[in-house]
């Protein structure tokens, strides 16, 4: 692939809801611009930018992806990304690495959840956007449905650049509303056409929105507009892509993703009409004058990039994705890790596209490369010279908060394991492991059941290791309400040498749930030498690891112990620490024992019209909800306190009741009394295990 300067990249990510058609309209501006010979389907498992095993099985996208192409003259590094909300991650990675986007939308489902996530992230970076619908050979696919709609949704700066032409139902054509032409296809070509009668009233609404829209660009215009003058068709665009870069004018055009119609005239609006990086600005922290550097995407400044994203695959190596934020990189350039603090040579250059890496010289300021095997690197690092070392800020990822627990099915494979997972977490941000000492459980995080399947399907197929993925152990505590006082004796004899310990202590509350337990004593006389008292001690820090009722770590525990007795031959640290362990026990079980639940701050982002039923799921799930927050856009913040054990599976319940439209975040809040049917159910579970455990001894 050719070297191209700043002013002649686009960055285009495609965005929208599950199966509208991106990884399609990708694959059909691949074949238009010659990269392939032959169309790749979805279905097929052979598109160029779903090239995991996942994403073939399953037929759908799971990881963000580049296919660059060249068309008139320039590079478009298009960023195909996953429409499932499992994958949101890889979305925000693109986002990051895009100047501009396209939101496709199917044209006969409409505008769905995915479409507003899309218009909303566009929104939060403030990227210049393309209504792209899609589908329109289908019969009942409406264009003009989709303009209301989006009119309705997001205001008048929705602009139709094309209107469809269609024949005995069949998608044949389309207008040109900026140049006031038809145009047919035959094949693949285009030839010229009559306005239909039935389009003319349309695109006169239409021109006459976009003319409005270009006469608003400057007093001048406006002037002209109106005094009745027309503009040419150069003016009218120059002044449309002023309008389009600052997302003042949203244009929409439409076509068929199989049969390649509306492709071409999207990939010559992506030119004629979308920033190039010399129009985007960036800006990072100069680290040795501690001053703002507007890198700006120049490519006479320091050379400075950034990672936004990892590729760890099993059969091509480890890739950096990376981004020119200024100057140019060539091969053999020394970079510098400004996070990790390592300078190494960088080899060659890669373009991808797709999995395949295709070498290249250098890189221009604004265009996206790959590096290949940057040891330490990981996404959100910042690239540039030692000499002037630029640390870029991180982009926003979602936090996963759907976990569960993970076991190899084969023991021998816990450090095959290990490693996998770490590969896949520098890969996938949306991805963590957790290991839970407590509960001595390892918890997997993802962003929902799916997005946890697919990992384990990944760790089977690529690693070749398996997992059992179960429900996970909460994690309970045991405390005491009320009071005890106890003594226990332990003694042995068996032969030489025998054990004695004798304690007497007292059991209460200690009113402090952050600490395990308050140790005092209060020995008159000698009773139990202080020699021993750490030993007692020691019992007691081996006590509180696993409860007496239900095996869960102890809380808020005071133990006093105030009387006892000691042989001056038999008594040793151990026969104390014994009998401290069964004394705690014994007095444990007699002061009242309770479970305490985890509670967690629970706030639920969801549409007015939904409240009701997230509310009333919450107090199924026996959450207390605390109030509602209005939010810009129509929507609520519902805040409750819910137990932890009631979050398992509320991704899932959350996306069924809302259409995929509510959004939760957690946080541990405190221990509370867990009510007694859930505290007789764990002490059940318990003992039935217990009962198990020496069946099978």
């Amino acid at each position: 692939m050719k070297v191209y300067t700043t002013d002649r990249i686009r960055n285009v990510v495609l965005l929208g809801h599950g199966g509208s058609g991106k990884t399609s309209l990708a694959e059909a501006m691949a074949y238009l611009s010659g990269i392939t010979s032959r169309m790749g389907k979805v279905a097929d498992g052979n598109t160029i930018s779903d090239y995991g095993r996942e994403e073939q099985k399953r037929g759908f996208s799971v990881s963000a992806s580049v296919i660059p192409v060249e068309w008139e003259g320039c590079k478009i590094n298009i960023i195909d990304t996953p429409g499932y909300f499992d994958f949101v991650g890889e979305v925000e990675e693109a986002v990051s690495a895009a100047g501009a986007a396209v939101i496709v939308v199917n044209g006969k489902s409409g505008i769905e959840v995915g479409t507003q996530k899309a218009w909303e992230l566009c929104e939060k970076y403030k990227l210049p956007r393309i209504i792209y619908v899609s589908n329109m050979d289908v019969d009942n696919a409406s264009f003009r449905q989709v303009v209301e709609d989006m009119t309705a949704a997001y205001g008048k700066k929705m602009a139709p650049f094309h209107l469809p032409i269609r024949e005995n139902e069949k998608f044949v054509g389309y207008v040109n509303v900026v140049t006031e032409t038809g145009n047919r296809w035959q094949g693949k070509d285009v030839v010229p056409c009559e306005v239909p009668e039935y389009n003319k009233a349309n695109l006169q609404i239409c021109r006459d929105t976009l003319m409005e829209a270009v006469a608003e660009t400057s007093e001048e215009m406006m002037e002209r507009y109106f005094g009745g003058e027309t503009f040419s068709e150069a003016e009218i665009r120059a002044a449309l892509k002023t309008n389009v870069c600052d997302c003042s004018i949203v244009p929409m055009t439409m076509g068929s993703n199989t049969l390649c119609q509306g492709v071409y005239t999207l990939l010559d609006d992506i030119v004629k009409y979308m920033p190039s990086p010399e129009n985007r600005k960036v800006a990072g922290i100069n680290l040795k004058t501690n001053e703002i550097y507007n890198a700006d995407y120049d490519f006479s400044k320091a050379k400075s990039a950034y990672i936004w994203k990892t590729i760890v695959d099993p059969f091509i190596g480890k890739y950096s994705l990376i981004k020119v934020n200024s100057g140019v990189l060539k091969t053999d350039d020394l970079i510098y890790n400004v996070d990790k603090d390592i300078e190494e040579k960088i080899g060659k250059l890669y373009v991808l596209q797709g999995n395949k890496p295709m070498e290249v010289p250098e890189l221009h300021a604004g265009d996206i490369g790959a590096l290949a095997k940057l040891s330490g690197a990981r996404t959100g690092d910042s690239l540039s010279t030692k000499a002037c070392a630029i640390k870029f800020g991180k982009f926003e990822i979602s936090t996963p908060y759907t976990y569960m627990r993970y076991k190899p099915k084969n023991k021998a494979d816990v450090d095959k394991i290990s490693q996998a997972l770490q590969k896949i977490t520098h890969e996938d941000l949306t991805v963590r492991t957790v290991n839970d000492s407590d509960n001595r459980q390892m918890l997997l995080y993802g962003m929902g059941d799916q997005h946890l399947e697919i990992i384990a399907s990944r760790l089977l197929n690529e690693y070749r290791v398996e997992v059992e993925l179960t429900r996970p152990r909460i994690a309970y505590r045991e405390t005491i309400k009320g009071n005890s006082d106890v003594e226990y004796k332990y003694k042995k004899q068996s032969g030489g040498h025998g054990q004695y310990g004798h304690v007497k202590m007292r059991f209460s509350p200690s009113g402090d749930l952050e600490k395990p337990y308050v140790f005092e004593q209060e020995v008159v006389g000698g009773a139990v030498p202080k020699n021993y008292y750490p030993a007692v001690e020691k019992g007691l820090q081996e006590s509180v690891q696993r409860g007496p009722m239900a095996a869960y770590p102890v809380v808020g525990v005071k133990a006093v112990l105030y009387d006892g007795s000691y042989h001056p031959v038999d008594s040793s640290e151990q026969a104390f620490k014994v009998a401290t362990v069964q004394a705690f026990r014994k007095g444990f079980m007699e002061a009242k024992p309770v479970l305490l639940e985890p509670i967690a701050s629970l706030k639920v982002t969801v549409p007015d019209a939904y409240t009701g039923d997230v509310m009333g799921d919450l107090n199924k799930r026996r959450g207390r909800v605390l109030g509602m927050n209005p939010m810009a856009g129509g929507k609520q913040v519902i805040e409750a306190d819910i137990p932890m054990s009631s979050l398992y599976g509320y991704c899932t319940d959350l996306r069924s009741m809302t259409g995929g439209r509510g959004e939760y975040t957690y946080t541990f809040a405190r221990y509370e009394q867990a009510p007694s049917d859930v505290q007789e159910k764990e002490v059940a579970e318990r003992a039935a295990k217990v009962a198990e455990n020496s069946g099978e001894e």
